[in-house]
């Protein structure tokens, strides 16, 4: 297997939740190509998903410096300064997510932490500018649903929900937030 099939079967194995495979495969790839960001990234995912934040943290670091302030490995970073509740950070990595390469998750990431950082006011209309700026990304009106529904407005989160059915009518969680009224 070539370098490209061997991490994709890292990912493989990391989405079908065999861990120890796919970290073993991570640290194979970070062996043959020292310089490669991917493999770097694939750790860091693989400790997030341990909820060892430092050593996640470490391997995202050194996936940044080689692949060049990768938007997803900023979100991810970003993502793991918000679990450890280093908010001034996260909110510089989602920022610069959002600004190299406008990821929709970095854009949730950033309502999250508005939300976290008692900036609700900011957070509903920036989060109906996304949903105006990308009417078919379910979990944005899953989001607001959630918003709302936290405000004691369930007719009206009920109605975001069934947007994104309409949008993914495989989507589970927003199919439970129907069933549970």
């Amino acid at each position: 297997m070539n370098f490209e099939e061997k991490l994709n079967k890292g990912f493989e194995l990391f989405r079908d939740k065999d861990i120890d495979h796919s970290l073993d495969t991570a640290r194979e790839l970070q062996k043959e190509q020292p310089e490669a960001h991917e493999p770097f990234y694939l750790e860091a995912l693989i400790f997030q998903q341990l909820n060892q934040f430092e050593l996640s943290e470490k391997a995202i670091n050194k996936a940044i410096e080689l692949g060049d302030d990768n938007a997803a490995y900023l979100n991810l970073r970003g993502n793991l300064f918000m679990q450890q509740e280093k908010l001034e950070e996260a909110e510089k990595d989602f920022d610069s997510a959002i600004e190299k390469g406008d990821l929709p998750g970095a854009h949730r990431n950033k309502v999250m932490l508005m939300l976290m950082t008692g900036r609700g006011q900011e957070a509903v209309p920036y989060l109906i500018g996304r949903i105006k700026a990308d009417p078919h990304d379910p979990e944005n009106w899953i989001l607001m649903g959630d918003m709302i529904k936290r405000g004691g407005q369930d007719d009206k989160a009920r109605t975001y929900y069934e947007q994104a059915l309409k949008i993914d009518p495989d989507n589970e969680y927003a199919r439970r937030q129907l069933d549970e009224e």
